[in-house]
C-alpha cells in the first residue's frame, strides 16, 4: 500500500458515530466508513461516554471519546461543545495527518494543528452565525470564529455553492465546493409492525405528511405546523426529530394545543434506524422541508432520492439543491395553499418526484463526492514549524489563502 493510501485522517466536530443525532453525524458515518474502505486509517471524535460498552471501532473506523458527559442544559451545552472541539483538535493533531473539522465554533483554537505540522480542513456547516437560535453575543463570537477559520484553515470545504460564494467574496479565499451525497436508494416496503409505537394504527401508507428535522427555529417547524393547521387537509402530520431547546418546545406545544379539530400531529422524537426512516419517506403523501440556514442539507437529499413530493422553504440554499423540482413557500399561508392544491390536484404535481430524483442522482452522487474527499486528503501536508505557527498567531492582518 503506497503512502497516499495510508493517510491518517481524523474527522471531528460531530457528536459521533454511529449516527444518533442528525445530518452531520450521518455524513460523518458515511464518509468515514467509505474512506476506510479506500485504504485510509480514520479516527472519529465522539462526545462523552453515556453507556458502559461504547465501541472503540465501528465498521473499521477508530473512535475516540471526550471524557466528559455532555450536559442537558442548553446554555452549558455550548461551552461543552467548545471544550469538546478543543480536546478533539489536540488529540487529532497528535495522532492524524489530516484533521477534518466540522463547524467553526472553536475557531479560536484552529492554530493547534499547525503547532504539530498537521493539515487542517474545515467545513463551516453553512453560515453558522445566522442561526436564529443564537443571541447577539453568541452570533458575534461565531462571526469572529468564522474569520479565524479563514486564517487558520489549510482548506475550507463548502457544501453549498451559496456558502462558497459568501466565503470567497467576504474573506478573499478560495474554498472548495464538495456537497453532501446520497447513497443508492434501498426500497423499503410498508410494514405496520415496524412502525414506532406512536405511529402504529395512526397512519396509513401514502396518507400522511412527513417532516424530518431537528426541532429548532431556523428549521421553521412552527411555520410548517401553522401552515398545516391552516390548511383543509385532514391527513395526519408526522414530525420526526428532537427539540434543541425547551423554549422552542414550549412554543410548538402552545401552537399545537390550539390545533383545529380533526387535525392530527404526531411527534415521534428522533428516529435513527435507516430502514424505518426510508420506509416513512418512501410511503409519505408529501415531505415538508423547512430548513432555512446552512448549506446542502442531508435530509433534503434523502427526501429527493426517496422520490418524495417536496414542499420546501423558499431560500437560496434549498433552491440551489432542488431547482424546479420542488414546491416552495416562505410563510404559513403559502404552505397551507400549497397543501390544499396538492390535495385537489395531486396528479399535476407527481412529475416533481421524478425531477427531484434525477436531480439528486445526477448532481449529488456519493461516489463522486468520496472521490473528491480522497483527493483532498491526498494533498501534500504542510511543513509549518512551531516558530512559524507562533508568528501567524501574533499576526495582525490575516493571511490570504492562495490555493
Amino acid at each position: 500500500m503506497d503512502e497516499e493510501r495510508e493517510s491518517k485522517i481524523s474527522i471531528i466536530g460531530s457528536r459521533g458515530i454511529p449516527n444518533k443525532y442528525g445530518g452531520f453525524e450521518g455524513f460523518t458515518e458515511r464518509l468515514s466508513v467509505e474512506l476506510v474502505q479506500r485504504g485510509h486509517k480514520v479516527y472519529v471524535s465522539c462526545e462523552g461516554k453515556k453507556e458502559v460498552n461504547c465501541p472503540k471501532v465501528y465498521k473499521g473506523v477508530n473512535i475516540f471519546y471526550f471524557p466528559i458527559t455532555p450536559p442537558q442544559i442548553s446554555v452549558l451545552r455550548m461551552f461543552y461543545e467548545v471544550l469538546y472541539d478543543f480536546y478533539a483538535l489536540i488529540w487529532a493533531s497528535r495522532n492524524a495527518d489530516y484533521i477534518y473539522m466540522l463547524g467553526y465554533s472553536a475557531g479560536i483554537f484552529f492554530f493547534i494543528p499547525h503547532l504539530f505540522g498537521k493539515k487542517l480542513i474545515v467545513n463551516p456547516d453553512g453560515i453558522e452565525w445566522k442561526r436564529s437560535k443564537f443571541n447577539s453575543f453568541v452570533q458575534s463570537l461565531l462571526k469572529l470564529n468564522e474569520k479565524l477559520m479563514t486564517l487558520w484553515s489549510d482548506e475550507i470545504v463548502a457544501d453549498s455553492k451559496v456558502v462558497k460564494e459568501y466565503l470567497d467574496e467576504k474573506y478573499h479565499v478560495r474554498s472548495k465546493f464538495i456537497p453532501y451525497g446520497v447513497p443508492e436508494l434501498s426500497k423499503s416496503s410498508w410494514d405496520d409492525d415496524k412502525l414506532p409505537d406512536k405511529l402504529q394504527e395512526k397512519i396509513e401508507e401514502n396518507n400522511y405528511w412527513l417532516l424530518v428535522a431537528r426541532l429548532e427555529p431556523e428549521n421553521n417547524i412552527h411555520m410548517t405546523l401553522e401552515g398545516y393547521l391552516k390548511s383543509d387537509s385532514l391527513k395526519p402530520m408526522v414530525v420526526v426529530g428532537n427539540y434543541s431547546s425547551s423554549k422552542y418546545q414550549q412554543l410548538i406545544e402552545d401552537l399545537v394545543n390550539e390545533k383545529v379539530e380533526d387535525k392530527t400531529i404526531i411527534f415521534t422524537g428522533g428516529i435513527y434506524e435507516p430502514e424505518i426512516l426510508d420506509m416513512l419517506r418512501q410511503n409519505c403523501y408529501a415531505y415538508m422541508h423547512g430548513h432555512s440556514v446552512g448549506g446542502t442539507n442531508p435530509s433534503l437529499l434523502e427526501a429527493m432520492v426517496n422520490n418524495n413530493l417536496i414542499l420546501a422553504h423558499d431560500n437560496e440554499f434549498n433552491r440551489e439543491v432542488c431547482l424546479d423540482s420542488t414546491l416552495y413557500y416562505d410563510n404559513a399561508h403559502e404552505l397551507s395553499r400549497l397543501m390544499d392544491d396538492i390535495d385537489s390536484n395531486l396528479k399535476e404535481h407527481l412529475k416533481l418526484k421524478d425531477k427531484a430524483y434525477h436531480r439528486v442522482k445526477n448532481s449529488y452522487s456519493w461516489d463522486d463526492i468520496v472521490e473528491d474527499y480522497t483527493g483532498l486528503f491526498s494533498i501534500e501536508k504542510p511543513s509549518l514549524s512551531k516558530s512559524e505557527a507562533s508568528s501567524r498567531i501574533s499576526s495582525v492582518e490575516p493571511n490570504r489563502q492562495s490555493k
